[in-house]
């Protein structure tokens, strides 16, 4: 929904937050239900109401819990049955510098000032403990934003007494907590409130007369902060960024003015913003996100211009560069079917609002920034949370280079009329074992991510993960995949839960990108010989249909398994059974189940 994309009208959201909810819940959407709880330390009725429309947008369908007025300790702490009860899947603890217990004054030693950081933190610790114990699931937790005044001036960021300096000590170790805790999150609000404007972020009149730590017009830019968080914990970041060229990566007009006239490096302020601009984009490559290219222009201009001597991005540092004169709609989708991505992991920039809006139109789900001048452009992708980061994972920092090798193997199929001697050409290794600790954030992260080749379309926190591994009541195995292009990483899941003599499937998913590589054969041979050993008798796998995952709809058919029921809406049960004789499916991987 338009109006619930950054930069948003944060007057109009909440004036109209309930008729947004409303076209959301009238509209025929599929989302992922999730139960969230809000422990707050201060007055959160709107800011509830405003994540869970974006939320919504994300397609996240949220049921909520909302902690009494500054009850977040004690409903933790003692036990709230209501609570309890909820269950959550998530819990979001809302705090400022207003439930921060006591401050320093001046004439404190630095040994009293450590005394009350240790029991402030010490107090915040066995909170999180709590919840990681009782209820086993993900906490987002708010830093601390900076306070309304300072009475030592400047030196209250350096002296001791400073509540500045104490503010940063107290968010410097709720920093090492996240870095040491994996399923533990901070909103960073201390950074959106500055980058808000402290003096508006908070309004004292609210705080006095109805307890809102933050002023009315803030809430929707710390809503979206936090639904930009669950959204990646969810599985629902964008993957890609597809760039136009000219007038978006430098200046001018590469086939009119030539690539050596361009506006960019160093020369000229212009230069420099675009310079600016390609650096930021070209980072991009380190949390895994993908780059491509979509621009009206020549291939051979496209390319003379990303070689410029001063540019910062090469053709190297794209999987695909589409540079033709097709509809760009067109090059976008093109790009999305041969990356086996969905066009609405796409984000599109370009600086021409007539093709903005033709994407919008064209190519539904796909995120467009409004960008306007290029001294803006980072400003305005940066803050729309497109790729926010929860967790890395190795295989993150290689997803370029990943997919750059699946265009080498797709130019090497072309060569081949036989395409099973195409799979033995490509010198197949699968690594398939129980989940390990060394790929359990990895193993997370898939199933979170995996939409279309997904037939549950359940999502584990690490936490869950960890369960699942560390439990005898589950056959749980991950897949890896090498070949002589490189290793693709982890890219399959599987997790079945004992129940009798009965293997019931909770999850099967495989990344899009090793599909029709015979992987999928590999994990059903070793999930098989994993069930006889344990002595099972049967495996039921479920089809649960969404909009994205036709594509495995008939899977547990292709595996050799019976369909024995299926309702109204298109869920389908399969049986299979482990009392014959079973012959391996796969036949181009040479399979490693002794180490990774």
């Amino acid at each position: 929904m338009k109006e619930l994309e950054y930069p948003f009208d944060a007057r109009y959201l909440i004036k109209k937050k309930k008729t947004l909810k409303r076209q959301f819940l009238e509209a025929d959407t599929k989302y992922i239900d999730k139960k969230i709880a809000v422990l707050g330390g201060s007055t959160t009725h709107d800011i509830v109401a405003i994540l869970e429309l974006f939320l919504l947008n994300f397609g996240i369908r949220g049921s909520f819990y909302e902690s009494e007025y500054n009850q977040y300790f004690e409903d933790v702490m003692f036990d709230n049955p209501e609570l309890k009860d909820f269950d959550p899947d998530l819990i979001y603890i809302f705090t400022t510098n207003k439930n921060i217990t006591a401050y320093p004054s001046v004439g404190m030693t630095k040994d009293e000032v450590g005394a009350m950081l240790d029991a402030e933190m010490n107090r915040f610790k066995a909170l999180w403990e709590k919840i990681e114990n009782t209820y086993h699931c993900p906490v987002i937790q708010n830093n601390f934003d900076f306070p309304p005044y300072r009475l030592l001036g400047n030196s209250d960021c350096y002296n001791i007494a400073g509540h500045v300096r104490y503010i940063n000590s107290l968010n410097e170790r709720f920093a090492d907590h996240a870095c040491t805790h994996k399923d533990f999150f901070i909103e960073d609000i201390q950074y959106l409130s500055a980058s808000y404007g402290l003096d508006a972020w908070a309004d004292p009149l609210y705080w006095h007369m109805y307890k809102y730590a933050l002023s009315m017009e803030a809430i929707p830019t710390l809503s979206y902060s936090v639904a930009c968080i669950i959204k990646s914990l969810y599985g629902k970041n964008k993957k890609v960024l597809t760039l136009d060229l000219d007038n978006t990566l430098w200046g001018g007009i590469v086939g009119d003015d030539g690539p050596e006239n361009l506006a960019i490096g160093q020369e000229t302020s212009m230069g420099q913003a675009y310079s600016e601009f390609q650096g930021y984009i070209k980072s991009h490559k380190d949390i895994g996100v993908i780059l491509t290219v979509d621009s009206k222009n020549d291939h051979e201009n496209a390319v003379a211009g990303l070689n410029h001597p001063d540019a910062t991005l090469t053709a190297d540092d794209f999987v695909v560069i589409k540079a033709n004169w097709d509809p760009k709609s067109k090059n976008l989708a093109d790009t999305a079917a041969e990356l086996n991505l969905l066009p609405e992991s796409f984000v599109f920039v370009d600086d021409n609002p007539a093709e903005r809006e033709i994407i919008r139109a064209q190519i539904p789900g796909a995120a467009v920034p409004e960008i306007d001048n290029v001294e803006n452009y980072i400003r305005a992708i940066d803050h729309a949370g497109y790729f926010e980061v929860t967790k890395l994972s190795a295989d993150d920092a290689k997803r370029n280079e990943m997919y750059k090798a699946n265009a080498q193997r797709a130019a090497l199929q072309a060569t081949f009329d036989d395409y099973g001697q195409y799979l033995d050409s490509l010198e197949m290794t699968g690594v398939i074992r129980s989940f390990e600790p060394v790929f359990l954030d990895r193993i997370a992260q898939l199933t979170n991510k995996s939409n279309q080749f997904n037939l549950t379309t359940k999502r584990y926190s690490r936490a869950d993960i960890e369960e699942v591994a560390d439990s005898k009541e589950y056959i749980d195995l991950y897949g890896k995949l090498i070949d002589k292009f490189g290793d693709n990483g982890v890219v399959s899941v599987v997790i079945g839960h004992k129940n009798g003599e009965v293997l019931d499937m909770d999850l099967w998913i495989m990344s899009c990108r090793v599909l029709k590589r015979d992987m999928e054969f590999a994990m059903m041979d070793s999930l098989v010989c994993r069930a006889k050993e344990e002595g099972l008798k049967k495996i039921i796998g479920y089809y649960y249909p969404t909009a994205k995952n036709n594509m495995v709809r008939e899977f547990y058919d292709l595996m050799g398994f019976k369909k024995i029921s299926e309702d109204e809406q298109g869920n389908t049960v399969w049986e299979f059974d482990l009392t014959g004789t079973y012959e391996n499916k796969n036949s181009h991987i040479k399979v490693d189940q002794t180490g990774g």
